[in-house]
């Protein structure tokens, strides 16, 4: 983990659950024990308490609070993946197997070393975690299955269906902190919303600085229509390599938007990928023709990956061109 030696081990005083909670954490770590999840220490230099959280199926996920020990540690400079490129190398197979790493420090092989670093509290006495897979999340051979927050097939990728039911049953945002939640719900399905910068032109005024939330009717006819899309959201397609790319630009008066797409083997248009923007500052002057060079610049940056591995007809509208050319 790189803590440096010259740092002060933590110790977290511990901390106290309800009486009812005490025999389900004493059945987790049971369970854990068992299992070979973890392992009982004696004497640590670092503690840290655990921390309860429910999950879907109704059980206790035992968790612990490591933020003083994540504090000592170095950065990790390598970057996360990026998902979109993850999730489209996944679909398109007949076949597919998924596997999960179980909760917390079971998806990692422990250095021998940092071990005892990772000890934690419970009722039962002082732990620190080993390395397991979770065999409740694991599936091989099956035709579909949710990766990173999404359905991937051979057909194509879809929005998690709980991601949509979480967005549908929001209730109207009634301050800006509420207001910047569901946008950052929208935000990680953005590339499935067509014109999103578009359609959330209302709450832009919302958004900006010594101004009054007043959630207006254009705000609420927003809010319903993004839902309403989401009833039933497009499926998008990974890109097939050697096969020519289709790439749509449109510019609206305060937003740019482009669409991907590719013809399938039935000759029939399936799209890739959404993307959009809102204009700012000194582009909201611009000329149609330049707000249309703009969307073309904004897509050729985003789907560089793309464009850069087939060819692409480019199409747009054509008032501008022939403005210039009249």
């Amino acid at each position: 983990m790189g803590v440096h030696p010259s740092v002060r081990p933590v110790k977290q005083s511990q901390r106290r659950f309800r009486p009812e909670l005490v025999p389900e954490i004493e059945k987790e770590v049971d369970k854990l024990i068992a299992a070979n999840f973890i392992r009982e220490v004696k004497y640590p230099s670092w503690i840290a308490n655990i921390v309860l959280v429910k999950k879907k199926n109704g059980q206790i996920r035992v968790c612990v609070d490591f933020r003083d020990l994540n504090k000592t540690c170095p950065k990790d400079d390598f970057p996360l993946p990026i998902t979109e490129l993850k999730v489209d190398v996944t679909t398109g197979h007949e076949a597919l197997s998924f596997m999960d790493g179980s909760s917390c420090y079971n998806k990692i092989q422990m250095d021998p070393k940092d071990e005892e670093l990772t000890a934690f509290r419970t009722p039962k006495g002082i732990f620190y975690y080993k390395f397991k897979m979770n065999p409740l999340k694991c599936a091989f051979g099956v035709t579909s299955g949710k990766f990173l927050g999404f359905i991937v097939h051979h057909q194509g990728i879809k929005i998690d269906q709980s991601k949509t039911d979480a967005i549908r049953k929001m209730l109207e945002p009634r301050n800006i902190t509420e207001l910047k939640s569901f946008q950052g719900h929208l935000a990680y399905i953005r590339h499935f919303i067509l014109n999103l910068a578009r359609r959330c032109q209302p709450f832009s005024c919302l958004m900006k600085k010594d101004t009054s939330f007043e959630w207006d009717e254009s705000c609420r006819n927003t809010f319903n229509n993004i839902k309403a899309y989401l009833t039933k959201p497009p499926v998008l397609v990974a890109p097939i390599i050697d096969r020519l790319l289709l790439l749509y630009i449109a510019a609206q008066e305060k937003s740019v938007g482009a669409l991907s797409a590719q013809y399938d083997e039935d000759n029939k248009e399936r799209s890739l990928y959404y993307l959009s923007r809102t204009l700012v500052g000194a582009e909201l002057n611009y000329t149609p023709i330049e707000k249309t060079c703009l969307a073309l610049v904004f897509a050729i940056q985003k789907l560089r990956h793309y464009l850069l591995a087939h060819s692409t007809n480019l199409i747009s509208r054509t008032d501008p061109l022939k403005y210039i050319m009249s």
